[in-house]
């Protein structure tokens, strides 16, 4: 008999807890970003009342600023009447400063006494070997090298090219040895690193100008402190690559050297730097970058050279002039480039080019040097020094020509376009004049406090503590109005790289061919000084804050789109194959995909294109931008030390806000 099953009551419902419920009710104040800032929205609720109650909330109070350019003018003026007695001035300034002056006169006497055939021959010779001589990158390199000195002869710029090589020449070789040795030690010492590298990180955000002020201060105006001071902008890119080279050397190669017996000095010399020598040749090729475009900058104090011609032209706008001058300029970027480009290439390879055993190593460099030794012997005794007049081919005249076409048609009326000219003038209404009134009329206890919150957001408590100390110097220093004119020409400048940049780089991405082609391009930017992008900007939009805005986005545009171009690259392959098979179109695997996972890289073209664009709109200022650029320039012209220092300073202080604001907490960057 079977046994009769009883069915188990159904099971009485339990009313869920409120606190156990799916949908659970959080409050407002648990969002991470309102926790992060919770700190100081309190601080803000009991400060900016009672700094709103006791200096107003309009423009930076008066009882809050500090009266500086006095104090520097009349160190200035002490600096002038104790130059020649002071013993710090005798025993030290003095022989540093006889010691710049000879070396780069006496470089530049070599230069001009061998002329210019045999300099020709042996810098043509020096790149065929270093490009390989059996080599098809040796040939192009030595036609490269042709065409670039040969042009500089035709456009009348021999001497003046001479003049800034010599500079060069003296100020590369002691940025690479500084450099080199902070490397070392930076490479090989965590505490030296640790202190080294605030100070690598401040330098690098500092603008060209901010350089030139302190040491015209000290050596007055002239060579040894446009030598100086590219000195000091040039070797900080040694410094952190040779670091970075040394401190990323094959752990395995590392530790077979020290099983070995070897030595620490063994290890450095025959293990760790030869594993470094293609950061080395990196950090060397943009230290060559860096300092050819602050000699150039450098000019404004004295420098000479292609820089002197370039900001004489731009001075009375004589665009034909500063072609003439810039052309040779961008011939000795892209051959300076490119044959540190190629001797990082060839020992990063680790092998000689194809050919006979004769034509490598030292045999190699005694076959060029003998060439060169005999074709120069020659060159100087049948043909004179100078580079002969007749040859000289005037181009200012015919592009000046064409300019003033250009204005008379292009620039303003033309039907429906308007013109370039009409564009500035849009921009600069419709967009700079916005931005910079609306800065002006926002109480300065905000933008002290947005400062602080959107660093503190982006690097954490030390970068929002930078950020609002920053912003608060502006105008404890007395030129608030003027920061503030220079930040929104900053703003709209990078709100146009970013967009064109973020475009641009999404588009070279997703289509290889357009990458490939955008490249060289690229390239050729990137190597270009600050200086040259001035001359086509005035010669389309003339003088003025727009041309300085416009001159700011083709600087910082090729950095933002490389690296926006590599990052989303980066993005895992796997990860697009599976957002393609579950059907999502090319705009979702692009915004839902590839931005959130690039967003790393995608932040860092954000704090280069800020960095960039900051320094470019300085430079703007001899183009008409006003505000801190032409209170530099002004400062450097006049010996206004007092004028110039102050924005210096104060270009300096929102270089860091603007950095701090825009950077991610635990990464840095080499620099352009």
């Amino acid at each position: 008999m079977s046994a009769v099953t009883t069915p188990a009551p159904p099971p009485t419902p339990v009313e869920p807890a409120e606190e156990t419920t799916a949908t659970v009710r959080r409050s407002p104040l648990t969002h991470p970003v309102l926790r992060r800032l919770l700190p100081l929205l309190v601080a803000a609720a009991v400060l900016v009342p009672l700094a709103a109650l006791l200096w107003g909330s309009g423009h930076w109070p008066d009882a809050l600023t500090v009266d500086v350019k006095t104090p520097l003018d009349d160190a200035y003026t002490w600096v002038v009447h104790n130059r020649d007695t002071n013993p710090v001035f005798l025993y030290f300034l003095l022989h540093l400063s006889n010691w710049a002056d000879s070396s780069v006169t006496w470089m530049t006497d070599l230069l001009e006494t061998a002329g210019w055939s045999p300099v020709i021959v042996v810098a043509v010779l020096l790149s065929w070997r270093i490009g390989g001589l059996r080599d098809r990158r040796g040939l192009k390199l030595a036609g490269i090298t042709f065409v670039a000195f040969a042009a500089c002869g035709l456009l009348g710029m021999w001497q003046a090219t001479m003049e800034t090589l010599a500079l060069m020449s003296v100020a590369v070789a002691v940025s690479a040895v500084i450099g080199a040795l902070l490397g070392l030690g930076a490479g090989l010492s965590d505490r030296f690193e640790r202190i080294l590298r605030p100070v690598l990180d401040t330098m690098q955000i500092m603008p060209a100008f901010a350089y030139l002020l302190p040491l015209v201060l000290l050596f007055d105006i002239g060579v040894p402190s446009a030598l100086i001071a590219t000195i000091i902008y040039a070797a900080p890119p040694m410094a952190r690559l040779t670091s970075l080279g040394l401190r990323g050397a094959d752990t395995g190669v590392m530790e077979a050297a020290e099983s070995l017996g070897t030595s620490p000095t063994q290890r450095l010399l025959t293990a760790r730097l030869p594993l470094a020598r293609k950061e080395i040749l990196l950090g060397l090729n943009q230290t060559i970058m860096m300092a050819l475009s602050m000699v150039t900058i450098a000019s404004v104090i004295g420098a000479g050279g292609l820089g002197e011609e370039v900001f004489r032209a731009l001075s009375t706008v004589d665009v034909g002039s500063a072609l003439a001058a810039g052309i040779p300029i961008v011939l000795l970027a892209v051959w300076l480039d490119r044959i540190t480009a190629v001797a990082g290439e060839r020992l990063g390879g680790g092998s000689a080019p194809a050919g006979s055993s004769w034509l490598h190593g030292s045999r190699a460099w005694a076959v060029v040097v003998g060439t060169g030794a005999v074709l120069g012997a020659a060159g100087w005794t049948t043909l004179i020094a100078e580079w002969p007049e007749a040859w000289a081919v005037d181009i200012a005249r015919p592009v000046n020509q064409a300019v003033g076409w250009f204005t008379d048609h292009l620039a303003e009326g033309v039907p429906v376009v308007g013109g370039t000219r009409t564009w500035a003038a849009n921009f600069t209404t419709w967009v700079l004049d916005p931005i910079r009134d609306t800065l002006t009329a926002t109480p300065w206890w905000l933008l002290v406090l947005l400062a602080a919150g959107v660093a503190l957001l982006a690097g954490g408590w030390g970068a929002m503590c930078t950020a609002a100390a920053a912003m608060a110097g502006v105008g404890v220093i007395g030129v608030w109005s003027h920061s503030l004119d220079t930040l929104s020409q900053a703003i709209a400048g990078v709100v146009v790289t970013l967009v064109l940049g973020f475009a641009i780089g999404v588009v070279a991405a997703r289509v290889p061919l357009l990458e490939r082609m955008l490249r060289p391009l690229l390239d050729t930017m990137q190597t270009l000084p600050q200086f040259i992008y001035l001359i086509p900007v005035v010669a389309l939009f003339n003088v003025g804050r727009a041309a300085a805005v416009a001159a700011a986005v083709l600087y910082a545009l090729p950095a933002v789109v490389r690296i926006t171009t590599q990052g989303l690259r980066q993005v895992d392959g796997a990860t697009l194959e599976a957002a393609r098979s579950m059907g999502a179109s090319t705009f979702q695997q692009i915004r839902q995909v590839q931005v959130p996972l690039a967003r790393p890289s995608l932040m860092l073209a954000l704090n280069q294109g800020v960095v960039l664009v900051l320094a470019m709109v300085i430079v703007g200022g001899f183009v008409g931008s006003g505000a801190l650029g032409y209170d530099v320039v002004k400062g450097l012209q006049k010996s206004q030390l007092g004028l110039g220092l102050t924005a210096g300073v104060a270009i300096v202080l929102l270089g860091l806000v603007l950095d701090r604001t825009t950077q991610r907490s635990g990464r840095r960057t080499t620099g352009r």
